[in-house]
Order: structure tokens, then sequence, then C-alpha cells
């Protein structure tokens, strides 16, 4: 009895252990899902008010949300250096956050001026981008697969965007923000185990929220309908604030091949509901999301390499946004 009691309470002990293991799997699917499920949302709160202005709303919002974890938290994160401090960590977030405020500006006016699934298929992209950026960031050339995977990218959005050699004004600006994005995503490669992820966000929050208020100087503000209001309060809570504190965490530990697999519910989500909103694609149009699909597959495989010396692409591309 006594070794059957010592047998189940082992078992017990285990159980949680390999919960904890699929958590960050977890994390980034609902982070991601949460992203994707946003793209209408925010469309409609863009005929009312700007760009800039949805932005100063929704960041602030999200700064209220971090303010009490960062007040409670130490701005060190597992693996800090010894000359990191809040300087540096001000300095990093700052930084990431000048990257934001191009990368959620360019998104707004893009989702302003093309369709949703357009909108979220483009954006997508930044997954082929990241390793590309990241080979002349480390002066590593990019693998075959990583070619193959931007070439087959790039025909996706030539179908997605209606098989034709222009680009609309709003798919062209989304692909600035799949850019963008790129690049956010290598810096924060970089310093993410080294911070507190809510303090790193904190900063870049309040970079974005302040970046905006300059640009709505010129652009204006728009009025403040219902639509904008419930759109702030799920991107700024849910987004900014919750998913992107739960994507920073599970980018931590998982590795780069299964979260770029898991990183696809954001675009899969966005076309769902933007399908369920009435909007089509098209034959073509379904055959290049399908595309760029396969592309994000193909580059994460392709980057994800074990025997690779620290940093590398795969590395860095551990980390996502929106």
């Amino acid at each position: 009895m006594s070794q059957l009691n010592r047998g189940r309470s082992g078992r017990e002990r285990t159980r949680p252990s390999k919960l904890r293991t699929y958590l960050p799997e977890l994390a980034l699917a609902l982070a991601s899902a949460l992203y994707g499920s946003t793209f209408l949302l925010v469309q409609d709160a863009l005929d009312d008010v700007t760009p800039s202005a949805f932005n100063v709303l929704r960041f602030g919002i999200a700064a209220i949300a971090l303010l009490p974890f960062v007040a409670r938290r130490d701005w060190r994160g597992p693996e800090p250096r010894a000359t990191d401090s809040v300087r540096t960590l001000t300095i990093a977030g700052f930084g990431l956050g000048l990257i934001g405020i191009v990368a959620y500006q360019t998104q707004n006016v893009g989702l302003h001026h093309t369709s949703t699934s357009n909108s979220s298929f483009i954006t997508g992209l930044f997954v082929v981008f990241t390793p590309v950026i990241a080979a002349f960031r480390y002066r590593r050339p990019p693998r075959p697969r990583v070619v193959a995977a931007v070439m087959c990218a790039l025909v996706g959005l030539f179908l997605l965007t209606g098989a034709s050699l222009h680009l609309s004004f709003g798919d062209g600006i989304t692909v600035v923000t799949a850019f963008a994005w790129a690049l956010w995503l290598i810096g924060t490669g970089e310093v993410t185990r080294r911070y507190d992820t809510f303090a790193l966000i904190f900063v870049q929050v309040i970079t974005i929220g302040l970046g905006a208020v300059l640009i709505a100087a010129f652009e204006g503000f728009g009025s403040v309908s219902g639509a904008v209001v419930l759109a702030v309060l799920v991107t700024g809570v849910g987004c900014s604030a919750i998913a992107f504190s739960l994507s920073a965490w599970a980018q931590r530990i998982i590795d780069a091949e299964r979260a770029g697999v898991i990183n696809l519910l954001e675009p899969v989500v966005a076309g769902i509901i933007g399908y369920l909103a009435g909007e089509r694609l098209g034959i073509s149009g379904y055959l290049g999301a399908a595309l760029i699909l396969a592309s994000i597959l193909v580059v994460e495989r392709g980057t994800h390499d074990p025997a690779a010396a620290a940093p590398s692409p795969g590395r860095v591309t551990r980390v996502t946004r929106s």
C-alpha cells in the first residue's frame, strides 16, 4: 500500500511539470489568436478616428493596465548582464518602441486602405523577413530553404493582391509593417532574457504612445465613437498588455520551429474573421494566402538549426509581435 501511494504521489508530482511544458505553446497560441481577432475591429474603428489617435488611446490603456505589474516586479530578467541597469533597460525599450511606432502606424494606415485578409496575411511576411535581416545582422548567408521561402512568399503576395504587379497603397504600406516587425523581432530576441517582460514592454508601450501623440498633432484625431472605444479596450488590454506579455514570456522558452507554426494562428484567425464578415479573396487570393503560409512554414523549418552557433537566426525568430 505504501509503495502504491508513493507511486501515485510520484505520478501526481510529475503532472504539473508536464502541464508547464505546454504552457509556452498555449500562451503563444492564445496571443496569436488575440492578435488575429482584432484586425476587423481596428478596421471599423479607423473609419472614425485617425491611425495615430487610435494608437494614443490604445497604448495609453495598455500602459495603465501594465503599470501595477511593473511596480511590483524587479526590472531584471532571468539572464541580466553585469552592465545592465534601469538605464540600459530604458534605452533598449525605447529603441524597440521606435520600431513599434513605425510598425503600428503603418499597419493602421494600411488597414484603413486594404482588406482585413490582405492586411493580416501581408503582415505575416515578417516571419520571412526576419531570417533574411538576421543573415545581415550576424553576417551569415541565408540558407537555400530561406531563399526559397522568400520567393514563395513574393509569389503569394503577387497572387493575394489580385495577380497584378501593382500594389495598392494599403498593401504596400503593410509590407513596411512586416519589415518593421522583423526588425523588432531581432531586437527583442537579443534583450528579452536580460530584462523583466513587463518592464521591457512597459517602456515600449510608453514610447509608442508618446510617438503617436506627436504624429496625431499633424494627422488629427477624428471622433471617438462606440466602435473606437470597443477597439481601444480590446486591443489595449487584450493585445498590447495581455497578448504582448504572453508572447514575450513564451518566446523566451519555445523553440523557433514550434513558435513559427503557432504564429500562423494570427493570419489564419484574421482570415477566418474576414471570411465571416463577408470578405472573399477569390481563387488566386486564396492560393496566394496558402503560398504565404507555406513560405512561413518553410522559413521556420529552414532556420531551425540546433547545431548553429549562437546568436543565430533560429534563435532570434523565437520572438514575435502585434
